[in-house]
């Protein structure tokens, strides 16, 4: 057992709570195998008819996983750092198909491994302090934990914006979105938490759920992203290659343009190439293909140079000035990106 993440029964709620506020609440390997394994028993108990997920302190629900664990590891032992991942896919599959209402309140920083425990959920409560983003391909990665599910799904183009770009969006962004299905202010979150744990689930928990959750909405505000949402939808759906992508922003004069292009050339060109195909690819794919998909590519990037490089000059040494290897799209080999998606054999990800 470890004291990063605890366990509660209320009522007649199963309570998780993610407990590394001084780490924004970043998951550990140890935090994944025991939630996992309190789902797993909760979901066997008549007695507990819904789950909540929450994140100690007031700045994060979980800012993703233990990145830096994970590089340090994996230089030596990439096959024994990617168990992690396999162990934090199982959790996720898991979360997808929980049989009972899974309820989580993401005021706060939700990246990563953070996205990958809420958003496959049933309800996702946003506040004021909700800060959303998957920036993966700037440390060498992807946006994995089901990126390559739910992401393709969101409408406009929006997914592919945000797996390629890391931007972030605020409760507004992310209720516009799709990520977030409910707002309530961060002032009304304890009392929110309070009725909800109160509240007896009945044979419609679901609905019973729904009725707090409506009595403590609010209104987020406006949402930026859909003054942009014509802009993302030109340039992030419809083509069929991210070179083609590319040369549509770099022809385009308008400054949204500019500025989407001069982020994306600052991101890993290999990373970028495999979240384009994997949103590709992960849009035909019911979730558990795409997770296997994901443990497959996940793999190799261990294997490779950017993810390290990433971590480096993004969390070690923080000079914000990645040596990326290849340097350029136009040096990243397909046949080297479709490597990354090949089989794995015996060590395939499996899940029940």
């Amino acid at each position: 057992m470890t004291d990063d993440i605890l366990f509660d029964r209320t009522g007649d709620w199963g309570v998780v709570t993610l407990n590394r506020p001084k780490a924004l609440n970043a998951l550990t390997r140890d935090m994944v195998n025991a939630m996992h394994a309190q789902l797993f028993e909760w979901a066997a108990l008549n007695a507990v008819k819904a789950v909540l997920v929450k994140g100690a302190g007031d700045r994060a629900f979980c800012a993703g996983g233990d990145i830096r664990w994970l590089a340090d590891n994996a230089r030596t032992d990439p096959a024994g750092a990617s168990e992690f991942f396999r162990d934090e896919y199982v959790n996720n599959a898991l979360i997808y198909h929980y049989p009972k209402p899974y309820v989580t309140l993401i005021d706060g920083v939700v990246m990563g491994g953070g996205v990958g425990i809420s958003v496959h959920g049933d309800f996702r409560v946003a506040g004021d302090a909700t800060l959303f983003a998957m920036p993966e391909t700037g440390i060498g990665l992807f946006p994995d934990v089901g990126g390559g599910h739910f992401m393709p799904r969101l409408h406009d183009g929006l997914g592919l914006y945000y797996a390629l770009t890391g931007a972030r969006a605020r409760a507004a962004d992310c209720m516009a979105a799709g990520i977030a299905t409910h707002y309530t202010p961060s002032e009304k979150q304890a009392d929110l938490e309070a009725a909800l744990l109160r509240t007896p689930l009945g044979e419609h928990a679901h609905a019973d759920i729904e009725a707090v959750l409506d009595v403590f909405a609010g209104d987020p505000g406006h949402a930026g992203v859909n003054d942009l949402r014509p802009r993302i939808a030109r340039h992030f759906q419809g083509f069929e290659t991210l070179d083609a992508l590319m040369a549509a922003l770099e022809d385009d004069p308008s400054d949204f343009a500019a500025d989407v292009f001069k982020t994306l050339s600052r991101m890993s060109p290999t990373s970028m190439r495999i979240t384009f195909e994997q949103m590709k690819r992960g849009h035909e794919l019911d979730f558990d293909d795409n997770m296997k998909m994901e443990f497959r590519i996940v793999r190799r990037v261990m294997e490779g140079h950017d993810f390290f490089e990433g971590v480096r000059a993004q969390i070690i040494d923080k000079d914000r000035k990645p040596q990326w290897k290849p340097a350029t799209l136009g040096e990243v080999d397909d046949a080297d990106i479709a490597h990354y998606f090949d089989h794995l054999g015996e060590a395939e990800l499996v899940l029940p």
